[in-house]
């Protein structure tokens, strides 16, 4: 009988699973399931219009999903349900359901399908910007220990202003709600029956660390939220790699698993990438570069690192600090620009040559030379995460004249991600961090060797990319395969399960020299841009908002 963990890696579009034998380390099968209801930033379901920097999803499409694809990947692999010991999920975070006592989701609900608020807010939801800032004022006003140890900042895609969105937009919402759950936690609860949650989200989106923010500031906001760490969030935290309980009677019959079978604690889907790529050890700084980034880096002491998404004990590896930093957006604006921005020329361009309008952009960008276009942009058009944590910051292009083409717009846009990259890099290594090592995954690392080499540049030192395009899943499984080896009394559970599953990096992008000298002279400028447009409250970028918003009333 084969022995074998599976991975689920729930996405922004769709779940993945994939199953691995333990004893070989190969992946035997795996399934993508695509969610019908897609993104709702426009109209919910029935045709309800949403708001301004709103994004809700169906939380149906998760449950139909999470049945689908490990049936399908049972199927594939020709795997009974014996030969599977233990199953790990990731999930998008901050990504909130508002549930009953049974679990069941509001928006499930006749009475609710028209209102937003019963529905999952995304990660992306920027919807919470107000109460997000009424949040960090009011904070910084009584010196509330949590902005210290999680960034110094609380982004409108945290889970406290979420759910005080949800109690300022429909009252009767938070009220009928027993729960806030992450999505990665409810998943847990449809496979097992119980409810528990990840110290990775009740930490780094959540203000978790040993208990929530108090009763007296919960109770400043609004003193309906002062009972929230009893009422709605009132469940087990857990690092990562943790046992959260067994597939249960209800998990069997959605997923086709044994009884019995072990279930992890969720994971952040970003953080699946630290097993994924092998890391065991601090001083390596991982990277999902996809639609949106992630930067992860493991530390053996706790550092106030200001700007990031905080420093949270056992949330990426059990046993040592995990630091993170984010970009709202990267792939997204690429597949923007591609949309929206390029002239029929190109696409005709495009149609003859046989390939695709986003690869004669890339084509075309990788023949200037870096500084040559006289183009910067700021990499705002989705908000900005770290470090300045304002989801309310766009986009930008800067010197533009009648001879600028697409290409240079587009290799600004690249180029502006990785000064972002760099940013972060930097902010994490003057807050004490000693990174000597930068391993990629995610879409893009895989496809986009433009953008690599940039990153390499930019960065000033050489970029390994994963082995495998499977980080979400895998190390989804690697956490799984670490309970089961705890269960054996593994000493080094985790290690053991990175050793037994992961190959190592064989990718390298390493720094053009000549390149990184007119990078350095970039990066200053961008600097200047970052904090002219970023960091003024009075900045044109929040003006000109101010006036959309009021001209769309």
């Amino acid at each position: 009988m084969r022995k074998t963990v599976i991975g689920v890696d729930f996405g922004t579009l769709s779940a993945r699973a994939a199953a691995f034998d333990i004893q070989t380390g190969e992946e035997l099968a795996s399934s993508t399931f695509y969610y019908p209801h897609g993104c709702l930033d426009t109209i919910l379901p029935d045709g309800t219009p949403v708001g301004i920097n709103e994004c809700y999803q169906d939380p149906a499409d998760y449950r139909l999903g999470l049945g689908w694809v490990i049936r399908d990947v049972l199927k594939k692999a020709a795997l009974s349900p014996e030969e599977v010991l233990a199953v790990g999920t990731d999930f998008t975070f901050c990504t909130m359901i508002p549930v009953y006592e049974d679990g069941t989701p509001l928006s499930f609900s006749e009475k609710y399908r028209s209102r937003s608020q019963a529905y999952v807010k995304l990660w992306k939801h920027h919807g919470a910007q107000k109460e997000a800032d009424e949040i960090n004022r009011l904070a910084r006003e009584g010196n509330e220990d949590f902005l210290s140890w999680s960034g110094g900042t609380v982004s409108s895609e945290y889970l406290l202003p979420k759910i005080w969105e949800t109690l300022n937009k429909d009252p009767e919402v938070f009220h009928e709600a027993a729960y806030m759950l992450e999505a990665g936690d409810w998943i847990t609860w449809l496979l097992t029956g119980k409810q528990v949650r990840n110290r990775s989200m009740a930490g780094h989106r959540g203000l978790y660390r040993d208990g929530y923010p108090s009763r007296d500031f919960l109770k400043a906001l609004d003193p309906a939220l002062e009972d929230l760490a009893e009422t709605r969030l009132n469940a087990p935290v857990l690092p990562a790699g943790s046992l959260a309980g067994y597939v249960d009677e209800k998990g069997a019959a959605l997923t086709g698993l044994k009884e019995g079978t072990y279930v992890t604690v969720s994971q952040g889907d970003c953080y699946t990438t630290v097993p994924a790529s092998g890391v065991t050890s601090p001083g390596v700084m991982a990277a999902v570069i996809g639609t949106s980034a992630v930067y992860m880096v493991q530390g053996n002491e706790i550092r106030d690192i200001s700007g990031s998404n905080g420093a949270v004990f056992g949330s990426m590896v059990e046993g040592l600090y995990g630091f993170e930093s984010g970009q709202c957006c990267v792939g997204d604006e690429f597949s923007w620009f591609t949309d929206n921005m390029v002239p029929w020329s190109y696409e005709e361009e495009a149609r003859k040559k046989g390939i695709s309008v986003f690869k004669l952009l890339q084509d075309k960008a990788a023949r200037l030379k870096p500084g040559a276009s006289g183009v910067m942009a700021l990499d705002w058009w989705n908000g900005t995460r770290s470090i300045l944590m304002d989801g309310e910051l766009t986009g930008m292009f800067i010197g533009c004249t009648l001879k600028t083409t697409p290409e240079k717009l587009y290799r600004a846009m690249v180029e502006s991600t990785a000064f972002g990259a760099r940013l972060i890099l930097d902010n994490n290594r003057k807050n004490g961090l000693d990174i000597s090592r930068f391993i990629a995954a995610g879409g893009i690392s895989y496809k986009d060797p433009l953008l690599m080499q940039i990153y390499a540049d930019v960065l000033n030192m050489p970029i390994e990319v994963a082995a495998t395009r499977e980080c979400g899943a895998l190390g989804s499984a690697v956490y799984a395969l670490a309970v089961l080896k705890k269960a054996e009394g593994a000493e080094n559970a985790y290690e053991e399960a990175v050793s037994a599953l992961v190959r190592p990096s064989e990718n390298r992008y390493v720094p053009i020299p000549e390149h990184t000298v007119v990078y350095e002279k970039l990066y200053r400028e961008y600097l200047l841009l970052h904090d002219c447009f970023g960091r003024d409250k009075n900045s044109p970028l929040k003006k000109l908002l101010e006036i959309k918003k009021e001209a769309l009333k």
